[in-house]
């Protein structure tokens, strides 16, 4: 299930993107599932074109897609993998890319400890200025953001875990010390492969 491009279907049917811009938007994804660009440069996009709306009414509109396609769709080997980490007594966190309002969603649904994800920028009107606050939650970023929460619990990247789908989280799985690619696409599991790196399919 690929939350990004239903968030944008959601966005086209509720008004709130044009018919250009998700052409536009599903176009570069799928550039960037074949490896033929980054993903950055469109993050950043879509985010400037959430700039002067309401951010309580994005948090709502997030809720309700959250509420309509997202909640229930586990996978059952991640849940196991849930289940089994809990029981350790080890912290749950989510490294996402995913905007930190719908991070947030799936933090409460799973009971997870805590979440990583995108913020955008809000004005002291309460409405997006179009700009990431703090580093963008993706590729180096994503390690970034992760190092600092590590070193706030006291602890370091080498003693976590990380499990992901996408290539473009090499930065964080060369730096933890057990990466798993989970469902990897292409680029991924060769990489994997390469490395020795546990490939499992939930």
């Amino acid at each position: 299930f690929n939350s990004g491009g239903a968030w944008l279907r959601a966005e086209l049917r509720g008004g709130h993107i044009s018919l250009p811009q998700i052409l536009r938007a599903s176009w570069g994804l799928l550039r960037y599932r074949l490896g033929e660009t980054n993903l950055e440069p469109l993050i950043r996009d879509a985010i400037q074109t959430q700039a002067g709306q309401s951010e309580d009414a994005l948090r709502t509109r997030t809720q309700l897609f959250f509420q309509r396609q997202v909640k229930g769709r586990w996978r059952p080997g991640g849940l196991k993998v849930l289940e089994s980490t809990r029981r350790l007594g080890d912290e749950c966190v989510l490294l996402t890319a995913a905007s930190i309002y719908l991070a947030r969603e799936v933090v409460e649904s799973l009971g997870l400890d805590d979440a990583l994800a995108t913020r955008l920028e809000v004005g002291a009107d309460g409405r997006f200025t179009g700009r990431v606050h703090g580093p963008l939650c993706f590729g180096a970023g994503k390690l970034t953001l992760a190092q600092s929460y590590a070193e706030s619990r006291g602890t370091r990247l080498r003693n976590c875990t990380f499990y992901t789908d996408s290539f473009s989280d090499r930065p964080t799985l060369e730096a933890v010390g057990s990466p798993v690619a989970v469902h990897p696409d292409r680029k991924l599991k060769r990489l994997a492969m390469k490395m020795n790196w546990p490939i499992e399919l939930w």
